[in-house]
C-alpha cells in the first residue's frame, strides 16, 4: 500500500486541466536518430511541445527501454500533473511514498508529484526495473482517464490472442486504450504485454492519448439552477467551511 502523507489541499475537489495550447518553448534541434521510426512525426511534435527530450541535444534513442523512473516521469509531463493546488504540512519527500527512492534523485519530484495525484503506484516500486508494454499502457490510461475526465464508452472488447499473458488488472486499461486508439495489436493480434517498451512506443502512446482527449474535451459542468436561484434569493448566506482547506 502507499505510504499516506499529511497535506492540506486548497480546494475540496482538485480540479486538474491539460493545457498544452498556447505554450511557448525555446526552438530545438530535431533528432536525428529518427529516420526510420513509424512515429517520428509524434515524437517532434511532443519535442516542440517540451513532453519529452532526447538522451542528447539531437539523439532520442528510440529504441532503448525504459525504467520505472523514467515512465513516471513522462507521464507526470504528459498529463500535465503538478503540486499547484497542493500545501503540505511537512515538505515531502519522494521516500515518504516510495522506500526505494532516492530523495535527491532527478526522479523524485516527479515520484511525489504522481502520489499526490492520485497515480497508483506500489511502495516498493523498483525504479531501475524496465517497464512492459502492459504496465506502462496501464498507468498512462489510468491516469488520463482519472485526470482528463474522459467520456465513458460503449466498449466492445477487441480479442487479444495473447492475453493469456495480460495481467489481469490491466486487462480492462488495455481494452480501453485499443478503444481510444493509443496502441494497436500487431498483424498476428498480439499485444506483447511483457515486452519492455520502448522510448519511440512511449511517446507514441502519449502523442495517441493527447489526440484522444484533444477530441473528446470534458464536458462543461452544468450549473445547478435551482442551488442558483436559492443564491439569488438569500444574498446573505455564505458557503459552508471545509474542514482541512485554506
Amino acid at each position: 500500500m502507499k505510504t499516506k502523507f499529511k497535506m492540506i489541499t486548497l480546494t475540496a475537489v482538485t480540479a486538474l486541466s491539460l493545457t498544452f495550447v498556447g505554450q511557448s518553448y525555446a526552438a530545438t534541434k530535431n533528432f536525428s536518430d529518427l529516420s526510420n521510426i513509424a512515429a517520428k512525426d509524434k515524437i517532434i511534435a511532443l519535442q516542440e511541445q517540451g513532453l519529452v527530450k532526447g538522451v542528447s541535444d539531437d539523439l532520442f534513442a528510440p529504441n532503448n527501454t525504459i525504467t520505472a523512473a523514467q515512465g513516471v516521469q513522462l507521464i507526470v509531463n504528459a498529463a500535465d500533473l503538478n503540486l499547484d493546488l497542493v500545501r503540505f504540512l511537512v515538505a515531502p519527500k519522494a521516500t515518504d511514498y516510495f522506500k526505494n527512492a532516492n530523495n535527491d534523485a532527478w526522479y523524485a519530484n516527479a515520484l511525489i508529484t504522481a502520489s499526490v495525484n492520485g497515480v497508483v503506484l506500489p511502495a516498493d516500486l523498483d525504479l531501475n526495473q524496465k517497464w512492459t508494454r502492459e504496465e506502462f499502457t496501464y498507468q498512462l490510461i489510468s491516469t488520463f482517464e482519472t485526470h482528463s475526465n474522459l467520456p465513458m464508452i460503449k466498449l466492445a472488447p477487441v480479442q487479444i490472442n495473447d492475453s493469456t499473458d495480460l495481467t489481469v488488472e490491466y486487462d480492462g486499461a488495455i481494452q480501453r486504450a485499443l478503444a481510444y486508439n493509443v496502441v494497436k495489436l500487431d498483424e498476428q493480434g498480439n499485444f506483447h504485454p511483457k515486452a519492455e517498451i520502448t522510448r519511440a512506443e512511449a511517446a507514441e502512446q502519449i502523442y495517441n492519448i493527447l489526440e484522444y482527449v484533444k477530441a473528446h474535451p470534458a464536458p462543461a459542468p452544468q450549473q445547478d439552477q435551482e442551488s442558483d436561484t436559492n443564491a439569488k434569493r438569500s444574498p446573505s448566506s455564505t458557503s459552508p467551511q471545509i474542514p482541512g482547506t485554506i
